[in-house]
């Protein structure tokens, strides 16, 4: 019997039956061991010697395999086909040796791009030793983010209160964020018009043809510049007579891309389906793991951690005969299509993402998957044989147009397009982003018949105004497109990294856009100007360069890891000079449009509009950093920072209260203000006034007297409930807008409810909550299943439940609440399991607690950031590992 280690249990029970009984397959659920968050576990004073820590459940999988193996006649490791697969062959293979299980028995490496029976025996029939290189670029990848992480983000911590932590790879793309919303800042709107003449041609057919020449002279793209320009030139086309100079139609082909890439899956779920790139992942995973059709487990796609633009052989033959069964053969082109890709160090090697099976089309296997897996399986389909059909045949028609008004002449283009042959447009049409298409992208109209030096009539002139508008925000599929362009980070780390700079709460989403918080500019702004080449771009992308060469063995890891450490270490030391005042500093001028926003009254936006003398700065206070004035304390002028645009107090005019009007039963004075946490209303004064935080979504600009009295009067009473006879009443908490009776609390949809709902509804929906949490109302009893994982190894059924506080997995007496974003419905036995033992250990059993399953949960299983338990300062003999909840990417 040979044992054969692979990642997933999901692929263990799958290849297991492909290999049969002369095989036992185990899984190692991803990495077996992890850098623990303590001083040494990288010492560059001794030539960067790394200390491994196993946690318990991985102590039990390890002690699984060896004693698997020791009845053996061989071992196969079998991960994943990646730098982070062969570290984890690399890993088992070394704490089996420790173990002294191994003998003289025969160990190899064996890789398989598909879960399929044929991918999978072909591997096995074609093992390899271990890839040095690929483990000595892991171990200095690894090595780096561990130096990175625990040395610069104590730094933070000590200079810049409220900030999280920084990282190699998630500190620069928090800097593309963050660079992006200065460049917004900075753009200054300029006025254009667009003209334009809907014209009738000799049989009656209208078309539009738009201005691009005046005067003799061709106008630039966004050229007329003024009202009055725009006037003068409707006047001209008003009164010309139009005649058609020339008509050129002229065949254009489009060929198809590449089948999908990691970074391209990404960026296309996102642009079509709304999948934010952990989504994606998740999804994919599943679809490569394989899922059940017709009683057996099958892979749909192939690895979905790839750099490579390129299908196998068999697979461009598979693609083709599929083209020719379901398009026809005028779909398929004579020769194959191969491809090269753009981006830096990409992994030629690697396979594209691809259905292993062509003949296996979304139609027929919809009915095995959910919704998500259906529409992803799509995608990959449909782009995968695309890429080997037959080009787009397109006529492009350019028609130019003289308009004559007694010798002032003008130009005017109309552009046609029709596509003759569809060719691979048949199978799957490229979505691209929102932000990347402009005016001049649109696709162009069908045009009528027209000939030339036909006269023309002239219907209608519009002359239009238009604005230019600054770049748009990165959305998750667009900052993926230019993380690759520049070369930073691996197709495995994209995801990571976006999900890291949201927990951090560094940006956030709104409508599908990278927004940075005030928090995350500031860690921007801090490391650039005292980390800069740490925050470059080209540093980034060089460095990754240099771990690609190490792992085609071109570069030796440890001298890398030396001259990196040299600088670096000499930085951090420098830092520790750096006073308050100074980082303060350099934070005032680089974020001077987010700290000193413009005011209406063109006044000094850095002088305190309060007590008039004082300046305003950064202040660097217990919870992070606001706003405050120089005359403290005589003046306690204080405001929030925001990220919208400057500071909430400067755009809304709260530098000093609002009043609104007195309270109708007090009489005390009603005034809107703004505070380190933003706008509220108050009222009376001193200590004892009442204050009320302002509910999400209502603006300062619309809050009036009527809106501040029901805000500042809650709790509201509703009326009292017909069975108890005790008050109802609304409120806003912690958790949102509420409706509480007799000590029970449901929530409400919105805030508008609190103020609205009557007793009838308040009623209905206390008692739908209490149907939900058992008769007396005040317990909760065991929330129905949303989902059945299955069975756990050790016993019991694994479920997904909807708890008070949101999803949860649940397995025995253990509940484990789901990582923030994670899809319920989405959540595989892996990922369960993972968050069941950082949960309770091994639960009734009491095992300890791992550290780490934080990366397992969010659907990556690889790599999962460790906890530190002290706080050492960094010294030129050790590695500094201070006190972290996480690292960074």
């Amino acid at each position: 019997m040979n044992v054969v280690v692979v990642e997933s249990p999901a692929k263990a029970k799958t290849i297991n039956k492909y290999l049969g009984a002369g095989y036992k397959v185990l899984a190692s659920f991803g990495h077996v061991r992890d850098l623990p968050a303590k001083d040494g576990s990288v010492l560059p004073d001794q030539d960067f010697e790394m200390s491994w820590e196993v946690d318990s459940a991985s102590q039990k999988r390890i002690k699984d395999i060896a004693d698997a193996v020791k009845g053996s006649d061989g071992l196969f490791l079998a991960t994943d086909p990646d730098r982070e697969g062969e570290a984890i062959s690399w890993h088992v293979l070394d704490l089996l040796k420790k173990r002294r299980v191994l003998g003289d028995k025969p160990v190899k490496r064996v890789v398989f791009n598909a879960i399929t029976k044929k991918a999978v025996l072909d591997a096995m029939a074609s093992p390899r030793d271990i890839d040095v290189p690929l483990v000595d670029a892991y171990l200095a990848r690894r090595a780096l983010d561990y130096l990175v992480g625990f040395n610069l983000s104590p730094v933070l911590w000590r200079k810049l209160p409220g900030a999280r932590s920084a990282g190699r790879v998630q500190s620069v793309a928090l800097r593309l964020v963050c660079d992006r919303e200065s460049e917004i800042e900075r753009f200054v709107s300029e006025e254009y018009w667009n003209l334009s003449a809907l014209l009738r041609t000799p049989r009656g057919d209208d078309f539009e043809a738009r201005l691009v020449s005046a005067d003799g002279k061709r106008l630039p793209p966004r050229g007329i510049k003024t009202g009055d320009d725009a006037n003068r030139l409707k006047a001209l086309l008003d009164g010309a007579a139009y005649v058609v100079e020339s008509v050129e139609a002229k065949p254009v082909k489009r060929n198809p891309g590449p089948p999908f890439t990691t970074s391209t899956l990404q960026q296309a779920a996102s642009s079509n389906l709304g999948f934010n790139a952990s989504r994606t992942m998740q999804v994919a995973q599943k679809l490569y793991e394989g899922v059940d059709i017709g009683g057996e487990t099958v892979g749909l796609i192939t690895y979905m951690r790839t750099d490579g633009v390129q299908m196998a052989p068999e697979a461009i033959e598979a693609a083709r005969h599929a083209i020719a069964d379901q398009f026809g053969e005028r779909y398929l082109p004579e020769k194959a299509r191969f491809y090269s890709t753009k981006a830096k160090n990409a992994q030629e090697a690697h396979e594209a993402i691809r259905p292993t099976d062509f003949n296996r089309s979304p139609d027929k296997v919809r009915r095995y998957l959910d919704a998500d897996q259906a529409r992803l399986y799509e995608i990959i389909w449909k782009r995968g044989i695309a890429s080997q059909m037959a080009s787009a045949e397109i006529e492009r028609t350019t028609v130019d147009i003289l308009a004559d008004n007694n010798g002032q002449k003008a130009g005017l283009r109309a552009v046609g397009s029709v596509i003759r042959f569809d060719g691979f447009l048949g199978a799957y049409v490229d979505s691209r982003e929102d932000a990347d298409k402009t005016e001049d992208d649109e696709e162009d109209g069908r045009l009528p018949e027209i000939n030339a030096r036909e006269k023309l009539d002239k219907r209608k002139v519009d002359a239009s105004q238009h604005f230019t508008e600054p770049p748009p925000r990165y959305s998750e599929a667009s900052l993926i497109k230019k993380m690759e362009e520049l070369g930073i980070g691996r197709p495995s780390t994209y995801a990571a990294t976006l999900t890291t700079l949201r927990d951090r709460e560094y940006v956030t989403i709104d409508k599908r856009k990278l927004v940075p918080e005030a928090k995350g500019r500031l860690v921007t702004a801090f490391l650039e100007s005292f980390f800069t080449k740490y925050v470059e771009y080209d540093f980034t992308a060089d460095l990754e360069e240099k771990l690609d060469k190490i792992s085609a063995g071109e570069l030796d890891w440890k001298q890398v890891l030396r001259e990196f450490w040299q600088d670096f270490f000499s930085q951090i030391e420098d830092t520790k000079e750096l006073r308050v005042t100074n980082v303060l500093d350099a934070l005032n001028e680089a974020l001077a449009p987010l700290v000193f926003p413009k005011r209406d009254d063109g006044s000094d936006p850095r002088i305190c509009q309060v007590c008039g003398t004082g300046q305003l700065s950064l202040k660097l206070g217990k919870y992070g950093a606001f706003v405050g004035c120089s005359n403290y304390p005589e003046c306690n002028y204080t405001r929030q920072l925001s990220s919208e645009g400057g500071t909430e107090a400067e755009a809304n005019g709260l530098n000093e209260p609002k009043a609104l009007g007195n309270d109708p039963h007090t009489g005390e004075p009603l005034t809107l203000r703004s505070g380190r946490f933003g706008p509220y209303i108050q009222r009376g004064d001193g200590k004892d006034a009442k204050r009320a935080s302002l509910p999400k979504g209502w603006k300062p600009e619309d809050i009036d007297y009527e809106k501040a009295l029901a805000l500042i009067s809650l709790p509201r009473d509703v009326g009292k409930h017909p069975e108890t006879g005790k008050m109802i009443s609304t409120g806003i908490g912690r958790y949102g807008p509420f409706v509480l009776h007799d000590g029970t609390y449901a929530n409400l949809e919105s805030v508008e409810d609190v103020f609205t709902i009557g007793l009838n509804r308040a009623v209905t929906v206390l008692a739908e909550k209490q149907s939900k949490n058992g008769a007396n109302g005040r317990t909760r009893g065991t929330p129905a299943a949303l989902k059945e994982l299955g069975d756990h190894p050790d016993g019991g059924t694994v479920t997904v439940r909807d708890g008070r506080y949101g999803p949860y997995v649940n397995w025995g007496k253990v509940n484990a609440t789901l990582p923030k974003g994670m899809d319920p419905q989405s959540v595989t036995m892996e990922q369960a399991i993972a968050l069941i033992v950082e949960k309770g250990g091994k639960a009734s059993s009491g095992k300890a607690k791992p550290k780490k399953a934080a990366a397992k949960a969010s659907g990556d299983t690889k790599k999962a950031a460790p906890k530190a338990k002290t706080a050492v300062k960094a010294t030129a003999k050790k590695t500094a590992a201070p006190r972290a909840k996480k690292t960074g990417t």
